[in-house]
């Protein structure tokens, strides 16, 4: 008797992303506005019960009128959108697209990497120019990210059997083989290669040495395509870096487009429309970078390199982000640019827009997990750059045809990048005392609402006042889900922070106890920020639509994220994060919370009197250290009843 065959594994699929019902929205944002009424209160303005109430009114006004049909209207939109109401119609213009300023530090997001135990500490000595060991762990880097974009394709790894598999296998594909587009008012994004008609560019990688651009096949021209061996990729990007530096020595120099892709995107989409007017090979060029797999950087001696150390680790986030001398040597509109100085210290760069940053991440953890095999190269220590490329060429120039006014360009946006990088204070440190493991076994509380916590009090001791405070929260649990925002300033974070004065731990209980709270709705589809953005893009002013809801000063100030926060993975294998500041007086700060430690990645402009880096930076330690001694000290259970009233005050 023949036995029947294994059925195939159940396709799963993922839900549609809600749209929330109006009325526990409008509650949610009501309860998320009494910590700002509170502190005005506290500073002389309206009486908390007098301002609730006039915010009460006008979301009544909102629910029973303009707002229902606005509500209707999104409904209509959501059955009418093959994936969800928000990531269809309006997610990335609103957030990305229209934004106008410089994608350098204001958009785009920064990951260095951990070293190679594999590399020797020679190889990081006595560096002068690009290096063989450089070149090296880029191409293994390479290799490793591709890998994983193949075991990804072939279900091999996170298989679509599994809901996190579905939601990763759709956002890893927006990192390959595209590039935002700069148009004037709003960008787009690069047409996606189709998969049924054959296409080399998409076979392709492309790096940046000293400021010029070589395109690099990565597959054989097989089907299907195969990934070529790590050695050949090698191979490949030696010549390339051979033939740069005989250029470089025949004293050439490279026109920094680069430059101009860290540029205003009005600016930028300026500049590239003329040049792709001015030549076909322009056009050939900026082809074949948005068609490419992945853009490597292969940087010069950074002027700011330090071996040892803090500085170490603080240089190191600087060469991701980008330094004077690295500018050009980038393309700002590529999802994905791995980067690898001569000592070998690498990291990854990225626009933003295609998906968030903890897919990329976990892209780069991945690739990281294994070191360079030296097994899987022809000679254990790579030889010295030959005086010239092998006459066999497996790479091409991607030159641009420019004239004056181009290189004009070029030198004004250069300039302007600089600023930005000088007035970006950015900085990362470690703290080792205790990780989550600590929080979750001692303290039996959630590690990030806690180190939330701990953010809202080192602001708060550094600036003298609250503010909104943006924390991402992912909704992959739903069909093209992106984020929501977690509104941590709450009328219960403020009342702990004002109780720090007199360490109250059972205030601090309550705190992190809300935040997990608004973690859980945010995540499961219950946010406020993004519905009551829908809301407002269904009004029609035209037609004397309008809302007070809206106008209300402080709708807008609930949403002035001056403090601008984001997790990503435990980051044992990363050196440091970041991305920058929303506001000239704010902060961007990224963490990675590993069971033993906890790594900060912080941004703030140095421009402004009224934030400093290094300042919240000590605020953060001291606030950790003082948490934990806090919370050792006391038992939450144990308090008084004087110390019950002195708490209520604050709430």
């Amino acid at each position: 008797m023949r036995s029947a065959s294994p059925a195939a594994p159940k396709q799963l699929s993922l839900p549609r992303l809600p749209v929330p019902e109006l009325g526990q929205t409008l509650n949610r944002y009501l309860k998320s506005l009494e910590p700002f009424i509170l502190e005005d209160e506290r500073h002389g303005g309206l009486a908390f019960q007098t301002a609730l109430n006039l915010r009460k009114k006008w979301a009544d006004e909102f629910a029973t009128g303009v707002g229902k049909l606005c509500q209707d209207r999104l409904l209509a939109l959501d059955r009418a959108s093959p994936n969800n109401w928000l990531e269809d119609n309006f997610w990335t213009n609103k957030t990305y697209f229209e934004w106008r300023v410089p994608l350098l530090v204001n958009s785009n997001w920064w990951l260095a990497l951990g070293d190679d135990e594999h590399v020797p500490l020679r190889a990081r000595e006595n560096m002068t120019d690009l290096t063989p060991w450089q070149v090296r762990r880029a191409a293994w880097l390479v290799h490793r990210v591709l890998s994983f974009k193949h075991l990804m394709d072939r279900q091999e790894l996170y298989p679509e059997t599994t809901r996190t598999g579905i939601s990763l296998r759709d956002s890893v594909a927006k990192m390959f083989n595209t590039a935002r587009i700069p148009k004037p008012r709003c960008d787009i994004h690069s047409k996606p290669p189709s998969p049924t008609v054959f296409n080399a560019e998409t076979q392709k990688i492309y790096i940046m040495v000293h400021g010029w651009c070589y395109a690099i096949p990565v597959y054989e021209p097989t089907s299907p395509p195969r990934l070529l061996d790590v050695q050949e990729i090698e191979t490949r990007m030696r010549s390339a870096v051979v033939d740069a530096q005989k250029r470089l020595a025949s004293g050439a120099s490279a026109v920094q487009i680069g430059a101009l892709t860290a540029d205003g995107r009005d600016k930028w989409a300026e500049n590239l429309e003329y040049l792709l007017e001015l030549s076909p090979q322009n056009q050939k060029t900026h082809r074949t970078i948005c068609q490419s797999l992945i853009g490597v950087s292969l940087d010069g001696p950074s002027p700011t390199f330090a071996s040892v150390g803090q500085r170490a680790l603080t240089s190191h986030l600087h060469a991701i982000r980008s330094t004077h001398s690295n500018i050009a040597n980038r393309i700002f509109d590529k999802p994905f640019t791995l980067i690898v100085d001569p000592s070998t210290r690498a990291g990854v760069s990225g626009e933003h827009s295609p998906c968030d940053a903890l897919v990329p991440s976990m892209i780069a953890d991945w690739a990281l997990a294994e070191g360079i095999e030296l097994a899987q190269f022809k000679d254990k220590e790579p030889a010295p750059f030959p005086a010239s490329p092998p006459q066999q060429e497996n790479w091409e120039r991607l030159d641009w045809v420019v004239d004056e006014k181009i290189k004009s360009e070029c030198v004004d946006a250069m300039a302007r990048a600089k600023a930005i990088i000088d007035d970006s204070d950015a900085n990362v440190f470690w703290f080792k005392d205790y990780g989550t493991d600590w929080i979750k076994d001692a303290l039996k509380q959630s590690p990030d609402a806690y180190i939330q916590m701990v953010l809202q009090l080192a602001y708060y001791r550094t600036s003298g006042e609250f503010t909104a405070t943006y924390e991402t929260a992912l909704t992959r649990m739903f069909k093209r889900g992106r984020t929501e925002t977690i509104r941590t300033f709450t009328t219960e974070s403020r009342a702990w922070v004002l109780a720090m004065l007199q360490t109250r731990r059972n205030l601090l209980h309550h705190a992190i106890h809300k935040h997990s709270s608004l973690t859980r709705e945010a995540t499961t589809g219950r946010g406020i920020d993004r519905h009551l953005l829908g809301l407002r893009l269904m009004l029609r002013p035209l037609n004397g639509e309008e809302a007070a809801l809206f106008d209300d000063p402080l709708f807008s100030r609930s949403q002035e994220w001056k403090l601008s926060t984001s997790a990503l993975s435990a980051g044992s294998l990363f050196s440091g994060t970041g991305f920058g500041a929303s506001y000239e007086d704010g902060y961007g700060i990224n963490y990675l919370a590993a069971p033993d430690m906890i790594k900060f990645g912080i941004e703030s402009k140095s421009a402004c009197p009224y934030t400093s880096t290094d300042r919240l930076k000590v605020a953060i330690f001291d606030a950790l250290a003082e948490l934990k001694s806090l919370c050792l000290a006391t038992d939450g259970a144990a308090i008084s009843q004087s110390q019950r009233a002195e708490i209520s005050s604050h709430l």
